[in-house]
């Protein structure tokens, strides 16, 4: 499968996610939505460990791979959901999801500047157009 497809794909699992949880988050606390949301991630890994057991290549993965790897995981399913489950339990799903989902602007600037990515027109006017759609949903 090509990147644009699983892209697409992620597109369509993230789009359904948001609605599961703004319903969930009616009968918790943000907080308590990211402990239960973290228990069905800790599922996926015990079964993908049972079923795949990828040890051996994380025996030869260099320790900043992993400490990179790990960290990411700390930032965006902790720390981002946390404060993502906040903005869900406060406002609407149609509202928050596409403004938290401006992140584009963020990894695309980083990608040029720190691993020189190429700057064309067409990955620029798709920035511009995701950070416009965010702007535009802000009220």
């Amino acid at each position: 499968m090509s990147a644009f497809m699983w892209a697409a794909l992620t597109a369509c699992i993230w789009g359904v996610v948001p609605l599961m949880e703004k319903i969930g988050l009616g009968y918790m606390s943000p907080t308590s939505g990211v402990f239960v949301r973290s228990m069905g991630v800790l599922v996926g890994v015990v079964v993908f460990g049972w079923l795949w057991a990828p040890w051996s290549t994380l025996r030869v993965a260099p320790w900043w791979s992993m400490a990179l790897l790990a960290g990411g995981g700390f930032l965006a399913s902790f720390v981002g959901q946390l404060v993502f489950y906040h903005a869900l339990k406060s406002g609407a799903v149609s509202q928050v999801t596409p403004v938290a989902g401006a992140y584009p602007l963020v990894a695309a600037i980083l990608g040029w500047w720190v691993l020189r990515e190429p700057f064309t027109a067409a990955r620029a006017l798709g920035v511009v157009c995701v950070v416009a759609g965010a702007l535009l949903l802000r009220r």
